[in-house]
C-alpha cells in the first residue's frame, strides 16, 4: 500500500504526474485481458463489472514519503557576545577549509567580562573576604551562604558564555570545563559544611573551615576567568568544518532603523526592542551581507558553513509503514527540482525517535544514500542542492513472475460483500460469480500477488467487485 506521509508542502502537479505514470505502466504489465461488461440494472443503480483473467508477472510494494537532500555536514555560527565585524577573511560563497578563520570580533563587553572574572579570581586567590582571623562561625556561615549564591549565578553565567560559542568543538568543551568546576565547586562546600557543623559542635577546627570556604571560592572564580577567556577567544571565529561558506546579513538581520553600532549597546545593556538584533538569515531578500564594521548582537547568525562533497537523502516515513523499511532497502527518488529525473538511494538507518506532526500524525526519519542519478535522456541528471524537496519511493518488497490480480480485484477482510476473516476475490464460474478467500504476497500499487487461491488463467471481476453478490450472473 503506497502511503505519502505527511508532505511538509503539497504535491506538485509534476509529482503527481510521474506518480500517475508509474501506476499506469504496472497496470499494464499485469492486465491481458480485461473486459468491461453489462451492468446488473438499469437507470440510475446501473453499475459496470470488469472481469478479467489471473495473469503472472512481477509486483513491487512501494511506500512513498516526503523526503530531502542532505549535504554530509553543515554549522551555523553565531556571535558569542555583542560587537562589531573587526575583520572579515571571507566572501559569500567562498569554499573555506576546517580551522580557517573566517572573521574576528570586536567584543568591549566580552572584554571587561574577562577583567571582571580575572579581579574576583585574584580576590579568591588572596584569601577574600574569609582570611580575616577574627571571623565568628556565625559570620563563616553567612559567608558561605552568600558565596552558595554567587557562586550558582557565576557558574550559570558562565554556561551562558560557554554556549555562546560559535565553534561547537570548543563550545563543548567550555561547558565540560564549567561541569567540572561546578562538581570540584559543590564537594568542596559539602565539605566546608561539614566543617562549620564540626565547629558548631565543639570537635572541630575554625581554620580548616575558613581554608575549606576559600578553596570552594576559587574553584568557582577560577572556572568564571576559564569560561570568560574562551568568550574571547571565540570572538576570533574559525570554520569547524571545511565546506562552503554563506555569510549572515549584514546589521545583524534586523532590517533596523537604528544608527550603526546602536543595537550593540542596546545588547551590551540588555534591552532588546522588538525586530531588532535578529540573527542572519531573518532579513528580507536584497538584504546585504555581513560586512567589516557591521554591528552584531550576541547570538546572531554570522555565518553558515555548508559541506556538500557528499550527499544524503532524509525520508519521512508514516508509521504504518515504516516496519517495513529496513538498512538495504533501495528507494527512486524524484526530486521537484529537476524535471523528469530519477534518482536512486538505499536506505542506511531508520531513526528510533518518533516525530509528530501538526496533525496529529507520527512519522520516523529514515536515512539513505545518494546514489546518482539520470535524466529523461538516459544522461546522468544534475545533481541536487542540499535542501531540495523531494518523493522517497522506496522499495520494500518485490516479486517476479507470480501470480497476480489487478488490485481492485481484492475484496479485504471485512469488506461489502467480501469475507468476514480474509481477503477474497469474485471468481467467474460458468457464468456466475463465486467468491473465493485467497492469501496475499506483495501488494503493489495496481497488480497484488496471489501467494495460494488462485490459478493463471481463471477469470475473475476485476472491477466493481464491492457490488457483485454470490450467485450473481456476470456475462
Amino acid at each position: 500500500m503506497r502511503a505519502l506521509t505527511h508532505p511538509r508542502t503539497p504535491p506538485s502537479p509534476r509529482r503527481g504526474a510521474r506518480r500517475a505514470a508509474r501506476g499506469l505502466s504496472l497496470a499494464a504489465a499485469g492486465a491481458v485481458a480485461a473486459l468491461v461488461v453489462a451492468g446488473c440494472s438499469s437507470g440510475e443503480d446501473e453499475v459496470s463489472i470488469g472481469t478479467g483473467e489471473v495473469t503472472r508477472g512481477d509486483v513491487r510494494q512501494v511506500v512513498d514519503a516526503a523526503g530531502q537532500v542532505q549535504p554530509r555536514a553543515s554549522a551555523v555560527l553565531t556571535a558569542p557576545a555583542a560587537g562589531t565585524v573587526a575583520t572579515l577573511a571571507v566572501t559569500d560563497g567562498q569554499e573555506v577549509q576546517a580551522g580557517q578563520v573566517l572573521m574576528t570580533l570586536e567584543s568591549p563587553s566580552a572584554v571587561q567580562a574577562l577583567e571582571q572574572a580575572r579581579s574576583a579570581d585574584a580576590d579568591a586567590a588572596g584569601g577574600g573576604s574569609t582570611a580575616s582571623a577574627a571571623v565568628t562561625p556565625k559570620e563563616l556561615a553567612a559567608q558561605q551562604r552568600a558565596a552558595q549564591r554567587d557562586a550558582q549565578a557565576r557558574f550559570a553565567a558562565a554556561e551562558d558564555q560557554a554556549r555562546a560559542i560559535a565553534d561547537p568543538a570548543a563550545q563543548a568543551a567550555a561547558l565540560a570545563a564549567v561541569q567540572s568546576s561546578r562538581t570540584q565547586y559543590e564537594l568542596l562546600a559539602s565539605q566546608t559544611q561539614a566543617l562549620l557543623d564540626q565547629v558548631n559542635a565543639g570537635l572541630g577546627n575554625l581554620d580548616s573551615a575558613v581554608g575549606s570556604l576559600a578553596s570552594a571560592q576559587r574553584v568557582q572564580t577560577r572556572a568564571a576567568v576559564a569560561a570568560a577567556q574562551a568568550r574571547v577567544d571565540a570572538l576570533t571565529v574559525t570554520a569547524p568544518i571545511s565546506g562552503r561558506v554563506s555569510l549572515g546579513s549584514s546589521g545583524g538581520g534586523g532590517g533596523s532603523s537604528l544608527p550603526p553600532g546602536a543595537e550593540q549597546l542596546l545588547a551590551g545593556s540588555g534591552v532588546q526592542l522588538p525586530g531588532v538584533g535578529g540573527g542572519a538569515g531573518t532579513s528580507a531578500a536584497g538584504t546585504p551581507v555581513l560586512a567589516q564594521g557591521a554591528a552584531v548582537s550576541q547570538g546572531a547568525t554570522l555565518v553558515t558553513v555548508v559541506d556538500a562533497s557528499t550527499l544524503s537523502l532524509t525520508a519521512d516515513v508514516d508509521e504504518t509503514d515504516v516496519l517495513q523499511v529496513q538498512p538495504g532497502v533501495t528507494a527512486d527518488v524524484a526530486v521537484d527540482a529537476v524535471d523528469g529525473a530519477t534518482y536512486h538511494g538505499t536506505v542506511t538507518s531508520v531513526d528510533p525517535t518518533a516525530t509528530s506532526g501538526s496533525g496529529g500524525g507520527v512519522t520516523y526519519t529514515v536515512r539513505l544514500s545518494y546514489d546518482g542519478g539520470t535524466g529523461p535522456d538516459g544522461a546522468p541528471a544534475a545533481t541536487p542542492l542540499p535542501g531540495m524537496s523531494a518523493t522517497v519511493s522506496l522499495l520494500v518488497r518485490s516479486a517476479s513472475g507470480v501470480v497476480q490480480v489487478p488490485a481492485s480485484a481484492i475484496l479485504r477482510a471485512g469488506s461489502a460483500n467480501g469475507s468476514k476473516d480474509s481477503d477474497s476475490v469474485w471468481v467467474v464460474r460458468d457464468g456466475r460469480a463465486e467468491r473465493r478467500e485467497v492469501t496475499i504476497g506483495v501488494r503493489g500499487d495496481a497488480e497484488v500477488e496471489i501467494a495460494q487461491g488462485l490459478r493463471e488463467g481463471e477469470t475473475i471481476v476485476t472491477d466493481g467487485a464491492a457490488d457483485v453478490t454470490s450467485g450473481q450472473q456476470v456475462p
